[in-house]
């Protein structure tokens, strides 16, 4: 099956209606910051996620396709991405690009067809259609 970049794998384990908010994130290397704002809306749920002082306070915003797991019981999500692919990912401005479909196919590419996960590095994301 393929899944689409702005929706959870049905194996993700988010159950609708959980506030993420305040959550670890982590990448498949380590720790990337906490979630700071999350949309769970089918066909276009995300997260913002506020790196801290990993990359100088800068935010992120990863599609919910990226999410592996979402860890009820250590209030964690795992992304199915390393530091490096976040780090760099379309630059993010949450006044600027919440609302931008430009952006959010920008980001659609990154994650999906294209980007890092149909591209260079051909991580399970690729066949992902765009937003």
């Amino acid at each position: 099956m393929t899944e689409h970049v702005w929706s959870y794998r049905p194996t993700s384990g988010h159950l609708a209606g959980t506030d993420l908010t305040g959550w670890k994130v982590e990448a498949t290397d380590g720790t990337i910051g906490k979630v700071d704002k999350h949309n769970e809306e089918v066909g276009d749920a995300y997260l913002v996620v506020d790196t801290g002082v990993w990359i100088f306070g800068k935010e992120v915003l990863i599609p919910a396709g990226a999410v592996t797991q979402v860890d009820l019981v250590n209030e964690t999500v795992h992304l199915d991405a390393t530091k490096e692919q976040i780090k760099a990912s379309p630059e993010f401005h949450r006044e600027k690009h919440l609302g931008d479909a430009a952006y959010r196919d920008e980001v659609s590419t990154y994650y999906g067809i294209g980007g890092p996960y149909g591209g260079p590095f051909g991580g399970p994301l690729g066949g992902n259609h765009r937003a």
